[in-house]
C-alpha cells in the first residue's frame, strides 16, 4: 500500500510583492504526472493548502483543476485538513458531498473522530485527520482544562487512539510545531514564546503521521512521525532544502518505508554575494539567470542603482542586502560614520555616474561647498 504525504501548499502566495501562482502551478503538474506515472492509493494533505483563509479566485481555480484531475481523471482519493493559514469552515464547505468524488476534508472535531478507511493490499488503513487547532478550541468544544498546545494534542491523540480498531492500521494528519524540529523563515508562528510546541511522544502509537505545518522535510523521533515539507521554497532561509512529496509504503505489518520525491519549480530561490561587477559578469554564464534572487553586495562604496543594473541581467531579483557599506565599521556606529562622511558619499556618486574620479579642483570645491553647508 502506497500514499503520498504533502503539506504546505500555500496556494495563492506572494513573495516580495512577486505572485507564485504560476509556479505552485507548474508544481502541481509535476505532481500529476507523477501520479499518472506510479499509482498510489491516496494523497493526504497535512494542511495550509491556501496561504490565506479567504484565498484569491486564481489559487481555488488551481486547487479545483487539480482536485479535478486527481480525484476525477486518476481516481486517486485525497484526504485533507486545514492548517493555521487555512479557514477551517470555508475549506470544509460540502465536505459531506465531496467524499462520494474522493475528497475527504476533515476540518472539524467531529471528522477527526471519523478516519477514512481505505482497504489495501496491506489491510484497512484508517486516516485519522486532527485539523489544525489551539488549546482554547479544544477546551470549548471538549470541555477539558487544556492550557497548552501540547495539553490539546495529548488530549486528541488520546481521543483517536480510543477508537481504534485492532484489525486496522492508522495514520494521523496533523498541522502542528512537534517540539525539536527545525523551522524555516516562511512559517508563520502559531503563537508567541514557544508554547505552540508538541511532544513527538503522543504520536508514537500511530503506524504513520503525517504533519504539516513546518516547510522543511524531516522526521522527528521515529521514523514514521514525518514534516513532508513545503511544495515549494517560500524564503531565501530554504533554498538548500529540497521539495517535493512523501511517498509512505506500508506492508502486512504497518509502516516500510518513507521516501522523498523531488519536485522542482520554475524559479529557484537563491542568494548570491559578491561585488556588483563580478555578480554582472557571473550571470552572463548563469543558466538558471530566472531565479528568484536576493543579492548581497560586498562593494565597499556607493553605487547608483543597484537594483536596476541587477535586473538587467537578473530579472527577478527580489531583495538587495549591502553587508559591505559596514565592514570595518561597527553596526551601532554605522550611521554616525555615514554622517560624517559626505564628501566621501559624493566621490562614489560622481564616479558611478560620470565613470571618472573628481579632479582636484573638483575634489576641493565640493569639500569646501559641504563644510559651508554644514555650518549653517
Amino acid at each position: 500500500m502506497k500514499f503520498l504525504h504533502t503539506s504546505d501548499w500555500h496556494i495563492g502566495r506572494q513573495f516580495h510583492s512577486v505572485s507564485l501562482l504560476d509556479d505552485q502551478k507548474a508544481v502541481l503538474a509535476q505532481l500529476v504526472e507523477y501520479l499518472r506515472e506510479n499509482p498510489v492509493d491516496a494523497i493526504i494533505i497535512a494542511g495550509d493548502i491556501y496561504d490565506r483563509s479567504v484565498p484569491p479566485t486564481a489559487a481555488i481555480e488551481l486547487m479545483n483543476h487539480f482536485v479535478s484531475q486527481v480525484c476525477d481523471e486518476l481516481k486517486v482519493p485525497i484526504i485533507l485538513i486545514p492548517g493555521n493559514h487555512d479557514g477551517a469552515q470555508r475549506l470544509g464547505f460540502g465536505s459531506s458531498q465531496m467524499k462520494g468524488a474522493g475528497l475527504h476534508i476533515l476540518s472539524s472535531f467531529e471528522d477527526m473522530c471519523r478516519p477514512v478507511v481505505i482497504d489495501t493490499d496491506a489491510g484497512e488503513v484508517a486516516f485519522y485527520g486532527m485539523p489544525y487547532n489551539d488549546p482554547e478550541m479544544v477546551r470549548h468544544y471538549f470541555k477539558q482544562p487544556v492550557s497548552t498546545f501540547d495539553d490539546a494534542h495529548k488530549f486528541l491523540a488520546g481521543e483517536i487512539k480510543s477508537r481504534f480498531s485492532p484489525k486496522q492500521k492508522n495514520v494521523l494528519i496533523s498541522h502542528c510545531f512537534v517540539d525539536g524540529a527545525i523551522e524555516s523563515e516562511s512559517e508563520r508562528p502559531l503563537c508567541i514564546g514557544g508554547s505552540e510546541r508538541v511532544s513527538h511522544e503522543h504520536f508514537v502509537d500511530f503506524d504513520y503521521v503525517a504533519l504539516g505545518h513546518l516547510h522543511q522535510p524531516q522526521k522527528k523521533g521515529q521514523e514514521f512521525i514525518r514534516y513532508s515539507g513545503s511544495l515549494m521554497k517560500y524564503s531565501f532561509s530554504e533554498q538548500h532544502q529540497k521539495k517535493g512529496v512523501t511517498l509512505v509504503e506500508f506492508d502486512k505489518n504497518g509502516f516500510k518505508s518513507a521516501t522523498h520525491i523531488d519536485l522542482k519549480a520554475p524559479h529557484q530561490m537563491r542568494i548570491i554575494e559578491g561585488e556588483l561587477n563580478n555578480i554582472i559578469e557571473q550571470a552572463k554564464e548563469d543558466p538558471n539567470h530566472d531565479d528568484y534572487l536576493l543579492v548581497r553586495l560586498m562593494d565597499t562604496h556607493a553605487i547608483l542603482n543597484p537594483m536596476e543594473k541587477l535586473r538587467s541581467v537578473y530579472p527577478n531579483v527580489l531583495h538587495i542586502d549591502k553587508p559591505g557599506m559596514l565592514i570595518g565599521v561597527e553596526k551601532e556606529l554605522a550611521a554616525a560614520t555615514l554622517s560624517r562622511s559626505e564628501v566621501d558619499m559624493f566621490r562614489d556618486f560622481f564616479k558611478e555616474t560620470q565613470n571618472a574620479d573628481l579632479s582636484h579642483e573638483q575634489d576641493e570645491a565640493i569639500s569646501d561647498l559641504i563644510m559651508q553647508l554644514s555650518r549653517q
